[in-house]
């Protein structure tokens, strides 16, 4: 069975380059904009795995955390923080990985097989 990626992203350029990165690596990927809708997309596939931007509109990334580790169904699952925001790695302590923007996508994709393998 596939692994399933949410990729949460205000840019729609990165959410589209992150989509085609793990789709074509083999990955069944959702997207959102936005942490509220990132949130409830989260609840309703159940992701194997994470991708976060820190600084967007509404609900910043902490604050998705934040309800993430507090859901039963979702509280285990792996945040990669990807972020361009300064100290950004501190954001969530937690995370499984934090990745500065600009990316790279082969860097980011053995960080992506290394945890959900």
């Amino acid at each position: 069975m596939e692994k399933k990626i949410l990729v949460i992203d205000d840019d729609a350029k990165v959410r589209d380059y992150l989509f085609s990165l793990f789709t074509d690596n083999g990955y069944n990927v959702q997207t959102a904009e936005d942490a509220e809708h990132g949130l409830d997309l989260a609840r309703q596939i159940t992701p194997d795995l994470v991708t976060l931007d820190i600084a967007m509109p509404g609900e910043w990334g902490p604050r998705f955390y934040h309800h993430l580790s507090r859901d039963p169904d979702l509280k285990g699952t792996p945040v990669v923080v990807i972020s361009g925001l300064p100290g950004h790695e501190y954001a969530i302590q937690d995370a499984a990985a934090c990745v500065s923007k600009p990316f790279d996508p082969d860097r980011l994709l053995q960080i992506i097989n290394d945890i959900l393998n």
